[in-house]
Order: C-alpha cells, then sequence, then structure tokens
C-alpha cells in the first residue's frame, strides 16, 4: 500500500464498514477484482476528515458506515467488462431498474476514471447509534436511478432529512457531494487530484 494510505478503520476507531466491493452485493453480482479483504482503504487525508464527520455525527446520535473508499483501478476496468456482458437479470431490479447497464457510463453512475482511485472519495450512509440500524435514506448504495440524486423527489420527509445531515456533516468537514448518488463524497483538497492508484486491497 502507498504509505500516505491506510485502512480507515485503524485511523478512525470505531467506524463501521461494509466493502460491498468485496462482497457479492453489488451491482455486479460478485467480489470486484482489486478487493481481496474486506477492508476500506483511504489516504490519510480522507481518514482525517472522516474523524472529524463521525465526531459531528455522534453529537446527532449518529454513526457513519462506509461501503468504499479507496478503488483500484482493476476494478474500474472491471465494472467496464462487466457492462458489456449480456444482461441476466440478477442485479438489475435492485441496482438500475430503469436503465441498460452500458448506460451507467452515460448517466454517471459508473466512470472509466473514478475519483474513488485517486484515494480521497468515499462512500458512506448514516445509522443510530442507539439501535444500530441504518437511517432510511430513500434508497440503497448503488441504487443507479434519479431516486438517487440529491433533492430527489419522492422519498420521505424522514429520508430527505437524513440525507441533508450527511451533507450538512461531509461538507462541514471538508467534502463537496456528488450530485447523482446521495451517498458519494470527495474531499475538496484531496492529495492526488490526478494520481490514479492500482494497487490491491489486501
Amino acid at each position: 500500500m502507498n504509505e500516505d494510505f491506510a485502512f480507515v478503520d485503524e485511523c478512525v476507531p470505531g467506524i463501521r464498514w461494509d466493502a460491498k466491493y468485496a462482497t457479492w452485493d453489488n451491482f455486479t453480482g460478485k467480489p470486484v477484482d482489486g478487493y481481496l479483504a474486506n477492508r476500506v482503504v483511504g489516504t490519510k487525508a480522507l481518514c482525517a476528515a472522516l474523524e472529524s464527520a463521525q465526531e459531528k455525527a455522534e453529537s446527532l446520535g449518529l454513526g457513519l458506515l462506509l461501503w468504499d473508499g479507496y478503488r483500484p483501478q482493476r476494478a474500474v476496468d472491471c465494472f467496464v467488462r462487466w457492462s458489456r456482458q449480456p444482461e441476466d437479470g440478477r442485479t438489475k431490479p435492485r441496482h438500475y431498474p430503469n436503465i441498460d447497464r452500458a448506460e451507467m457510463f452515460e448517466k454517471g453512475y459508473v466512470a472509466a476514471k473514478s475519483g474513488h482511485t485517486r484515494g480521497s472519495t468515499v462512500d458512506l450512509t448514516l445509522y443510530h447509534l442507539d439501535t444500530g440500524e441504518l437511517a432510511p435514506m430513500g434508497g440503497g448504495h448503488d441504487l443507479m436511478d434519479p431516486v438517487s440524486h440529491h433533492g430527489a423527489s419522492g422519498i420521505t420527509h424522514a429520508e430527505a432529512r437524513n440525507r441533508r445531515h450527511l451533507c450538512s456533516i461531509m461538507e462541514a468537514c471538508g467534502f463537496r457531494r456528488y450530485d447523482s448518488e446521495w451517498w458519494h463524497y470527495t474531499l475538496r483538497d484531496e492529495p492526488y487530484p490526478d494520481t490514479y492508484f492500482d494497487f490491491p486491497i489486501t
């Protein structure tokens, strides 16, 4: 691993994670190239900002659950290959019900050059500290649909409020949001804005 990267859980004690691309629970339907361990990695700058975000969340009775951080370029290449394969319908209803695979790239839900690969982008959500239950957000990770956009219609007041909580926490801690995905945030002052890494997560 690059010396400026770290496992987020070692830098931010108590943070929860579920590295979706290391599991079968993602839009490809199987573990993705480069994710050899269910851990979340990021730049040390990302980890420091997430520590601040976790403190802000705790003040609201909330915690952070991470789904992805650093993403090896080989994983992104895997997504591209997957998008060109025939549709088998296994993950479509849950992750991309209203578009075709290839449209994921056209509509900006997946990128051939991902900010995640630079090490300072994170996918995450909130959970309630008292129960451990995820805060309802009006759709899960990698639901590639307009309902996942910031300001989307068709979600409840509680779901919209939870999205606003997450956004305010993250923006206050130096992140900028991605308008098409309520769960996706990138450090404004990322240390490697032009570098796409490819070391595996082991």
